[in-house]
């Protein structure tokens, strides 16, 4: 079977097809027909355009897990940065013949085969490019996905338009590009964070002796369901809704009964934080039930399923956990659990979680960042006595990870630690320095990024009072801020395991 002439193997940048190339396509052509051969055709035509990885992804996205729809979302996006490159970039710097028609059967040939350069195969990229993101996110998915990928990276030889070598080479630079998407967003750990030491207090058996504080509107308006559930779990716990205009003097009142040995709040971040800052104040353990959109503090904790929580109940096992706290100009006390923020940090939360459910936690946040910086304005304050203008300022409660990119997991909830953020506006260009670095997964290196890990932080701001936000929350205003760290100062009820409690130790 004749491939190329002599003139053909010398032309191109890339040359000769290889000895071995000429081999295995030969091979691939003497296997006999089968039914496989219109399938691997159809396969083929069906990945034109990554319009089957597209329809995969949309499937992940809408059926799938949380880690299945990050993994659609990464995989979709390094796919669409591996076939531009490939087919925009390397094509033309590469031309190489594709095999001639006759080295395949005719059952096997596109009626319209393509004409640009055979190297590197577009779609190997492309599938490798989707799997491989998705493998970083949700590995699960990614088995069940990658013979797909396979098939058609194949099929690119079995029908006569690339050489193998085209096929491994596309398959991988796709696959480096999906890895590259690390340096820029981080993937996240759906790991418990570590916290402190298991306790032991007395068992809580069907919720005797708890006050459950529960927000019926939480969770897009499913807190009613929550509660419910909980009331058939935990039969013998006093309820209390969050609302009315006496529900601090109901709350102050049931404080004072001599059965109440533990707190229990079911709702989103704002809820917890809110009943936290009881649960600190009166020294009493807290049960925390998700029943909020998001649910942070929850997940991080792992207390994200109703069974951790109504097992250390029964058990009468707490970890300790570290929660945060700001005073607001000397006098106003306010506790988080998760984050606070001035300047534009609170839109930037609002935006952010309006589409994380939908496309994923570091996507909504590269969209929060551009709208927030490109409409906030610099907020001039002093921090621990040095003056700059920033656009936002971030103070987690715990230590936060990546360090240098947007934040995405939290691995502890113990030591005392702040995690403080800020984004300057005293820099040239900030705006459009930040958006690159951020794009990039260049933050570290950039001025106009700076972050600290701390147990206190003061921050004073030099015009008009702003607001700050706590836990999602935007509801108080101020000019003097004094961030702070309590170590271990909340007792979270939740069945003790030591792959949660003494993780990274």
């Amino acid at each position: 079977m004749r491939f190329l002439s002599t003139r053909e193997r010398d032309g191109g940048v890339i040359g000769m097809t290889s000895s071995l190339d000429r081999w295995l396509v030969g091979r691939s052509a003497r296997v006999r027909a089968t039914p496989a051969d219109r399938a691997l055709k159809a396969l083929s035509t069906a990945a034109d355009k990554s319009r089957l990885w597209m329809a995969l992804g949309a499937v992940l996205f809408v059926a799938g897990d949380r880690s299945a729809r990050r993994g659609a979302v990464r995989g979709l996006l390094a796919l669409s940065i591996a076939s531009g490159v490939a087919n925009g970039v390397a094509k033309p710097l590469f031309p190489r013949r594709r095999p001639p028609d006759e080295s395949v059967p005719f059952v096997r040939r596109l009626v319209a085969p393509p004409v640009s350069s055979s190297f590197p195969s577009g779609h190997a990229a492309s599938a490798a490019a989707f799997v491989t993101g998705l493998a970083l996110e949700s590995p699960a998915a990614a088995v069940a996905v990658a013979p797909v990928a396979a098939a058609v990276g194949y099929s690119r030889v079995h029908i006569g338009v690339h050489w193998p070598s085209d096929v491994v080479a596309g398959a991988l630079f796709g696959s480096a590009v999906a890895l590259v998407t690390r340096r820029w967003w981080a993937v996240r750990d759906d790991e418990p964070a570590a916290l402190g030491p298991v306790e032991h207090i007395d068992p809580l058996p069907k919720g005797a002796g708890l006050l459950l504080i529960g927000n019926p509107h939480a969770g897009s308006g499913d807190g009613d369901d929550a509660l419910a559930d909980l009331r058939e779990r935990l039969p013998a716990a006093e309820v209390l809704e969050l609302g009315g205009d006496d529900f601090e003097e109901r709350v102050d009142e049931l404080m004072r009964r001599d059965d109440l040995r533990a707190l229990g709040v079911v709702g989103g971040d704002g809820t917890v934080s809110a009943v936290a800052e009881y649960a600190v104040r009166h020294r009493l353990p807290l049960a925390v039930f998700a029943g909020g959109t998001l649910n942070h503090f929850a997940r991080d904790a792992g207390v994200e399923r109703t069974d951790v929580t109504v097992a250390g109940l029964e058990a009468g096992e707490a970890v300790r956990v570290d929660v945060a706290g700001v005073c607001l100009d000397g006098a106003e006390q306010r506790t988080f659990v998760n984050t606070a923020s001035l300047g534009g940090y609170p839109d930037f939360v609002r935006v952010r979680e309006r589409w994380e459910r939908r496309i994923g936690k570091w996507p909504a946040a590269g969209i929060a960042m551009v709208r927030v910086l490109f409409r906030a304005q610099p907020l001039h304050v002093t921090v621990d006595g040095a003056h700059t203008a920033l656009w936002m300022l971030f103070v987690g409660n715990g230590t936060y990870h990546p360090a240098d990119q947007i934040p995405m997991s939290r691995p502890e909830l113990r030591g005392g630690t702040l995690d403080v953020r800020y984004l300057r506006a005293d820099v040239p260009f900030s705006r459009l320095r930040l958006v690159f670095a951020t794009f990039t997964g260049t933050l570290e290196y950039s001025p106009t990024y700076r972050h600290r890990r701390v147990s206190r932080v003061d921050v004073r701001v030099a015009e008009e009072a702003v607001s700050l936000a706590t836990d999602g929350e935007v509801d108080h205003r101020g000019k003097d801020f004094r961030f702070t760290s309590g170590p271990s100062a909340l007792m979270l009820i939740k069945r003790g395991r030591a792959g949660n409690s003494q993780r990274n130790t």
